[in-house]
Order: C-alpha cells, then structure tokens, then sequence
C-alpha cells in the first residue's frame, strides 16, 4: 500500500507517550492539556489539568510560587475520549507549550 500525498510512509501516525497534548472529552464535555502517558484500548492516561486552569497554572509558574495548582495524574476511559490532539501552534496562534515558554521562560517539559 503507497502512502498518501505528503506523508513518509504507509504506518499508522501515532501520538508518542511524553507528547503533550489536548484531550477533548464527552459526556460531560470536558477539555485537558498535558503529557500523555499512554493511550490503550481501554482509555488514557494523562498527567495534566483541565484546559480552564492552564493559564492560572502558568501565571504560578511564572511568578515563582509554590505549587498551589499542578499537574493531576488521570485515566479517561476511551468511551469519553472524542480527541487527542498533539500540542502544535496553528497559524498564528500559539501553542499551549508555546505560551508557557514566553510566560515562564523555560520549556513545559522541562517544569513538569
């Protein structure tokens, strides 16, 4: 089988563990960002916060102060998953890892 236009080869493009990504839910609709840990059949796991805290989370980061708010270690079963997408800017618009580097000065990575 010939890969599609644009792409290097035939295999499967997949999310790799210590990515970060966005994590979209249903039922209740719900939305996260973080480092995924793996994603199987039965669900995901990710170390992250809900997309509502991210820029109180890095505004803590950026000022020094104690971990008040942090990164949650969580399951959601793939019966909730709608979405994961890989943290990537898009046009103009900054990614969530891109944000943090030019509030905090230093890599996501490197602060989680």
């Amino acid at each position: 089988m010939a890969a599609p236009a644009g792409f290097a080869s035939a295999r499967p493009l997949a999310i790799p563990p210590g990515a970060a990504v966005i994590v979209d839910l249903a039922s209740p609709a719900e939305k996260y960002w973080g480092i995924l840990g793996e994603i199987g059949a039965a669900g995901v796991i990710l170390r992250g916060i809900g997309i509502e805290s991210f820029d109180d989370w890095t505004g803590q980061a950026a000022r020094g102060e104690e971990r008040t708010l942090d990164l949650a270690t969580m399951f959601f079963p793939m019966s909730r998953v709608e979405r994961i997408c890989l943290d990537q800017p898009l046009g103009e618009v900054e990614s969530y890892g891109q944000r943090f580097f030019r509030r905090v000065g230093r890599p996501v990575e490197e602060y989680v």
